[in-house]
Formats: C-alpha cells, structure tokens, sequence
C-alpha cells in the first residue's frame, strides 16, 4: 500500500537538503532533547521502581507478611494451638512463633543494642529467609539441644560492631531481671556465636540476633510463652484478606498486623518521591517540544512559496495542516524512539554491574537497582508522543493559513 502523499511530502521537507541550515540544526537539537528527555524519565522511573521493590523484597525477606497479636497484648500461652490452626488457613504459606526483646550485647571489643528474636529454626525458613542468609556458619546448632551458652546468630554488621566471628562469646544483658532487696537486676547470660546473617538490609544486619526459642523464653522470662505468631502468605499483597481470614479462623481475642502497615510510610514517601522525579524530569520534554515549535514555525516561513503551490494545486488546508503535524510528530517518533532504547539500556546497564553506590546506613542497600516497568515505559513514552503531537498544532495551523495569492505575488 502506498503511503499517503502527505506523509511522502513531510519525510521529504524533514530529509531535503535546505538553503537555511539554521532550521536542520534545530530539527536535530529538538530530536536530541525529545531523546534525552525520554530517556532521564525512564532512568530516574527504573531507578526509584528499583528502589522501592528491592526494599520490599529485603524487608519481606527478614519480616513475615503478617503478625498475629492476642488482643490485651499479653504473650501467647497457647501459641502451638494458633500456629497449628493457621497453618491450615487457606492461602497461608507459613507460621511460626517468635520472642522478641532488646537487649545489650557485649564482647570483648564492643557492645551494641540489638533486637533479639527467638526462632524456631524449621518453622522460621517457612515465614522468612533468615535461614537462607547465613553468610558465616550454620543454622544447626540453633536446631539442637546445647550445653553452656546458647548459640546465637548475628547480623553481619553487628558482628562487625561486637568485632567477633563464629564460636565466639558474647555477653547478653535483658532489662527484664529479677526483683531484689536493691531493686530490679538485669538478667545477664552468655550466647555463642554460631554465624552471621546479611539479609542486605542495614537496620536488620546492624541490630538483630537470633536465638533459639527456648533460650530467648528464658531470657525475657516468657516460659512457654511467645510474643507473636508470624504468618506468610502464598500472595503477600493480600494481606487484607489474608488477615481477616485468619482473624476467622482464630475467632475473638487476637489481633493483627501487616507488612504493608508497618512500611506504609516509607513506601509511600518512596511513591511521592518517583512522581515527582518522573514530573520534574518529563518537564525536559515539554522543553523540547518547543523546539519543535520553532522547527515548524521557520519550516513553514521557508516553504511558503512550497505550500502555496500545493494549494493553488488542489491541495486542502486540512492536507497542508496534516503535511506539518506529520513533520512534527516524525520528529517527536524518532527522539522518542532513540530515548526509549537509550534509557532501557541504561537501566539494564546500570542493573547488572550496579554502578551506583549509596550509603548503605540510610537507604538500607548498598547499590541502587533499576527495574524498568513496561506500565511505566508505556506511559512515558505515549506521553511523550502526545506532547509532541500537541506542538504541531499550532505551525500546522499558522501553514494552513497561508493566502496562496500573497505567496507568490512577488515569485
């Protein structure tokens, strides 16, 4: 099929060797910065896209979907009665119970405040990957009956802190004591050291430890008890549904919590944030579409004599308007075409060989990750397209408008 004898016109007033080179070096500055714009949006999208699914993914892989509370926030006492029966929730990957508490850890080279969380072993690599992010030792010991100070796995930053390694001791001070005629002592115990976890995330690397579930019972003086039963879902964005079903099946006295409510701050700082990039950046654009303006506009004031003999030819207004909104959004085609491939390999680029270090203490990872969406690229790019398209309309319409007459007047 032929292509329409507009579009044949426009490729050729785009492609043809003009008198005023001014207006071909304008035509290309406005390809680059359509180009450049498209690709610094998808760039700055890819990288807070990136940003906020690799925290999801770190945090989900230290915390569970969803956490089970008994309503007058006591510790459970029946805690294997509520994991056996959630186990069998549908839609439940997972449960296990857990301790929490904080404590002062102390070697002989260091001390830090740590969150201590005792696990069951088995039951925790079904809730979280913990157990699959031991970089140093092995999660044995934690599974089996021990003699003298209990084992215990460090994050690897707090390892760093206490500057100790695997079969080391550590000294372990709970707040949690025993009344005495001078007041409450702290209860002080002894752990080993039996590896280091790195889930990739500072705040879990930098300040938690693991300790068996009976060893942390004892240390917080939870006999029997826990503090929470935590659950993972086969989909962890139906945490809403998941908690009302489990809420069913438990019945009164117990309430929950989600991944989504504790992070809901931070992801939606992270959302605000990519907005406002993607809109600060798409303004370069808007920019460049300006330049497609002036194109035009000094195309049209070259050509007038062109268009005047199409005109006087048989050519419509409407085909004349058509010639130069084809021009421009040729223009707008090609620099969005260019900054498309541009920017999705920039991203790949970027991606694998993780060129982008950030302090690791305040964004929680160590290198910046781009995950370009396609949702996210198709809005850029067919944004871009329309606001391209949006300034060919007006030098269309100042081209339609020529008075074929007063054009060749003095030719």
């Amino acid at each position: 099929m032929k292509a329409p004898w507009e579009l044949r016109v426009a490729v050729r007033y785009l492609t043809a060797r003009r008198k005023q080179a001014f207006i071909s070096l304008i035509s290309g500055v406005a390809v680059v910065g359509v180009a450049v714009g498209v690709m610094a949006v998808l760039v700055a999208l890819g990288l807070m896209t990136g940003l906020q699914s690799e925290i999801r993914t770190r945090i989900l892989g230290a915390t569970a979907h969803v956490s089970i509370f008994q309503g007058t926030g006591d510790p459970f006492e029946s805690y294997a009665e509520v994991v056996e029966k959630v186990r069998h929730v549908p839609g439940v990957a997972g449960t296990a119970p857990a301790v929490y508490g904080k404590a002062l850890l102390t070697s002989t080279s260091g001390s830090a405040v740590a969150t201590l969380k005792g696990i069951v072993p088995a039951d925790e690599s079904t809730v979280t990957d913990v157990v699959e992010q031991i970089r140093e030792g092995d999660v044995a010991p934690l599974e089996e009956p021990w003699e003298g100070p209990a084992p215990v796995l460090l994050g690897s930053a707090l390892a760093d802190t206490l500057n100790v390694g695997v079969g080391d001791v550590v000294m372990v001070t709970s707040p949690k004591g025993k009344l005495s005629p001078i007041g409450v002592l702290p209860r002080v115990a002894r752990v080993r050291v039996a590896g280091t976890v790195k889930t990739g995330l500072f705040e879990f690397d930098s300040s938690w430890a693991y300790l068996p579930l009976e060893a942390a019972q004892r240390l917080f003086e939870q006999r029997n008890q826990a503090t929470l039963v935590e659950v993972r879902l086969d989909d962890m964005f139906a945490v809403k549904e998941g908690g009302a079903a489990i809420l069913d099946a438990l019945g009164h006295g117990y309430v929950t919590t989600d991944w989504v409510q504790m992070n809901q701050s931070l992801f939606s700082a992270l959302w605000i944030e990519k907005m406002a990039i993607g809109i600060t950046i798409g303004l370069i654009v808007v920019v460049a579409s300006l330049n497609i303006v002036a194109t035009l506009v000094l195309m049209v004031m070259e050509k007038h004599k062109d268009i005047a003999i199409l005109m006087s030819m048989g050519a419509s207004r409407g085909a004349i308007t058509r010639i130069f909104m084809l021009q421009g959004s040729i223009i707008g085609a090609v620099g969005t075409t260019v900054g498309g491939v541009v920017g999705w390999g920039t991203c790949r680029v970027l991606d694998r060989y993780q060129l982008i270090r950030i302090p690791e203490d305040v964004y929680q990872i160590a290198s910046v990750p781009f995950r370009l969406l396609p949702g996210d690229a198709t809005v850029v790019i067919v944004s871009a397209l329309l606001v391209c398209f949006v300034a060919t309309l007006h030098p269309a319409r100042v081209a339609s408008r020529v008075d074929p007459a007063e054009a060749l007047r003095y030719e």
